[in-house]
């Protein structure tokens, strides 16, 4: 496979209409091409993204600016506001988020969010969460993609989008809740395959030396104490707190005792906030978090079976690299350069998110948000935006998406948005096909190669193409303008759901 198509597909959101000739022209050589585009996404800053901040925009949005004072003020704590008033926060980051993916220049930067907001998984629509959404997104995920992930871990725990969503805020020493302990250490850093089951600590490989190899329950209990009194500013409860739904340490809470944590002994008394940060500097910079979660980042960037070398390289950069103020550019840039980065094709396919957008972008749909029309169909995809409610976040294997019904929506969602039916979802199919492109073969190459940018894997999908246009009147034929008003849509519809454009 040609490496625009892999690098197209999978740092990005698939083709847009030019973007395979602007791709083509930054070198003269394949692995050119590719290097520069690398280079490009990971400084997002300095692409030029107009088109995308215009529609942003004109959508009108008004919450995604706001701080958290001003969302959790105007958004939670006053009850009185219309309901979707409330939500607006969480209602214009998932509209902003559908523009971003379609409409962005700044492609991997989106990739990427996707695949923080699914590390970091909250479910958005509920508690604290939906009334300061917008600064879940910008501040705790978008605003450390390219950054340090000791620093994202830190944000994401001081959050009350995720204090509220783990129960960390309502963790006290008179009654300790491991909810964000155990996913913290199970799911955002070491993960479940460094799980050493109920074992005294002090058996686990590496303990004497403070450096065990992986964690146990007494490890997740320990981190647990460590993170009591970790809270929202909200005085619902208790009056001697402001209500600003600013990220609170409530001494009155905190288990002050010594604790041990990863073979660490944290003595007692320690100051304000540091037993919980001991615990996250602890995991930032555990070999198994790199490993972690740069088989988490080879899964979502190569394939399903990510190789364990790349794995091992990206994870080597992740650890030696723990207190860059880059590390996570430095670890994308090691897997995205990589020998299987670029040889690797279709072992993966895309999830719903994926599919949707890449939809959106190969026939070049124009987005006005009218409603939520788009939502109410895509829900049914199986991958609703933010809301899985597991803390796991969605499954990334082609096993999880392949099934009859998540197919069948996929092709429901097609058609629903290629006939019209969504308010503010335009493609005209036909103006966007030339128009000396009139015959059936004509008019299923020139669209293969729109939406795929290349010739399908299968001569006989190809030729599924044509049966439907020409509808057995000849493949060399030249169609009416009713004819072909009536056919390119569908013939559209025929290529999207092909197994071409299914995978990457």
């Amino acid at each position: 496979m040609n490496v625009e198509i892999i690098a197209l597909n999978r740092m990005a959101f698939g083709l847009r209409q030019g973007e395979l000739d602007a791709f083509r022209a930054l070198g003269n050589t394949d692995d050119a091409r590719l290097n520069a585009y690398i280079e490009q996404q990971l400084q997002p800053n300095n692409i030029l993204d107009t088109e995308c901040d215009n529609k942003l925009t004109q959508a009108g949005f008004t919450t995604l600016g706001k701080p958290l004072t001003q969302l959790w003020a105007e958004h939670y704590a006053d009850n009185k506001k219309e309901y979707s008033f409330r939500i607006a926060p969480i209602a214009e980051t998932r509209k902003a988020t559908i523009l971003r993916a379609v409409y962005s220049k700044r492609q991997l930067q989106e990739v990427l969010a996707d695949f923080w907001h699914n590390h970091f998984n909250v479910f958005g629509w509920e508690g604290y969460a939906q009334h300061v959404w917008a600064h879940y997104d910008r501040d705790c995920i978008r605003a450390y993609i390219f950054g340090n992930f000791r620093q994202m871990l830190e944000a994401i725990a001081t959050s009350p989008a995720m204090l509220y969503y783990l129960d960390n805020y309502r963790n006290s020493r008179g009654g300790p809740n491991e909810n964000w302990a155990r996913e913290l250490i199970e799911l955002h850093t070491l993960g479940a395959e460094n799980y050493l089951g109920v074992k005294p600590q002090n058996e686990v490989p590496g303990y004497s030396s403070g450096a065990p190899v992986g964690y146990v329950d007494g490890d997740v209990y320990e981190a647990t104490r460590c993170f009591t009194g970790w809270r929202v500013n909200d005085s619902t409860y208790e009056k001697d707190v402001t209500n600003t739904g600013t990220f609170l340490y409530y001494d009155a809470w905190h288990d002050r005792f010594q604790k041990i944590v990863m073979g660490r002994n944290l003595p007692p008394d320690q100051s304000q906030l540091k037993d919980g940060r001991d615990v996250l500097d602890i995991l930032a910079a555990h070999p198994g978090t790199g490993r972690f979660v740069c088989r988490k980042l080879c899964r979502r960037l190569i394939g399903d079976n990510p190789p364990d070398r790349v794995v091992n390289e990206a994870a080597a950069t992740f650890t030696a690299q723990k207190d860059a103020p880059d590390q996570l550019r430095q670890v994308y840039r090691v897997i995205l350069k990589s020998p299987e980065f670029k040889q690797t094709w279709g072992d993966k396919i895309k999830r719903p998110f994926d599919f949707a957008m890449s939809m959106l972008r190969a026939i070049n749909t124009d987005i006005t948000f009218q409603d939520d029309g788009f939502f109410w169909n895509y829900d049914a995809l199986g991958q609703s935006m933010f809301a899985r409610r597991p803390p796991d976040g969605y499954p990334d294997v082609k096993e999880a998406w392949t099934n009859t019904t998540s197919i069948l929506q996929r092709w429901r969602l097609t058609t629903t948005v290629l006939g019209g039916s969504i308010k503010g979802f335009s493609t005209k199919i036909v103006e966007q096909t030339p128009t000396n492109v009139t015959t059936p073969n004509q008019l299923t190459d020139f669209w293969i190669d729109r939406i795929l940018g290349r010739a399908m894997d299968n001569a006989n999908d190809r030729a599924e193409v044509v049966r439907l246009i020409a509808q057995g009147k000849g493949n060399d034929v030249a169609l009416t303008s009713a004819q072909i008003t009536e056919r390119a849509p569908r013939a559209v519809e025929l290529i999207l759901m092909s197994p071409d454009f299914q995978l990457k």
